[in-house]
């Protein structure tokens, strides 16, 4: 077994409620294991309030979660990734920036819940959804013998926990 630390990065246009869902998620579930941040191509300037709410009804921390640019992680002295994972299927079909060190990458694109409209209800149950379809790709993912598998069947894996329930429309054509 390994000591290392993956870097997790999860991209997404606006960075304000999937990719930062995702990233709360996975620092707390993969603890020790996993270091993930977020970004954006088209940042927000900031998290969406309904993604810092589910954050908090689940118990995820939400503590210097913000919404960036993603060229920040291309620039010199920028933390190293081993995976890439956008989770909105505009930022897949982007020309992304040149990532140093080769990373692993997959598209796990979840309808974007800070596009719903309707009540505070309906807009809350898209949050926990997303939340809920991210943290099941994530589990999936931390389970992955990584330390003992080939980068050939890694990246298979990583795929196709793409295509776990709650695969958007463009996640599930990829397939």
């Amino acid at each position: 077994m390994t000591d290392k630390t993956y870097n997790v990065l999860f991209l997404c246009t606006g960075n304000s409620a999937r990719s930062i869902l995702a990233e709360s998620i996975l620092n707390k579930e993969g603890a020790g294991r996993f270091r993930a941040f977020s970004a954006g191509s088209q940042p927000k300037g900031e998290v969406n309030p309904h993604a810092l709410k589910e954050l908090a009804a689940l118990g995820y921390p939400s503590t210097g979660l913000s919404s960036k640019s993603w060229d920040v992680f291309a620039e010199p002295g920028a933390p190293e990734m081993d995976f890439i994972f956008t989770v909105c299927d505009s930022a897949a079909g982007e020309a992304c920036p040149v990532w140093i060190g080769h990373p692993m990458t997959a598209h796990w694109g979840v309808e974007d819940p800070a596009a719903v409209v309707g009540s505070e209800v309906e807009i809350q149950r898209a949050f926990a959804q997303a939340a809920r379809f991210l943290k099941n790709r994530i589990t999936a993912f931390i389970n992955l013998p990584l330390a003992s598998i080939d980068r050939m069947a890694l990246e298979q894996h990583v795929r196709q926990i793409g295509s776990l329930e709650g695969a958007s429309v463009q996640s599930a054509k990829a397939e």
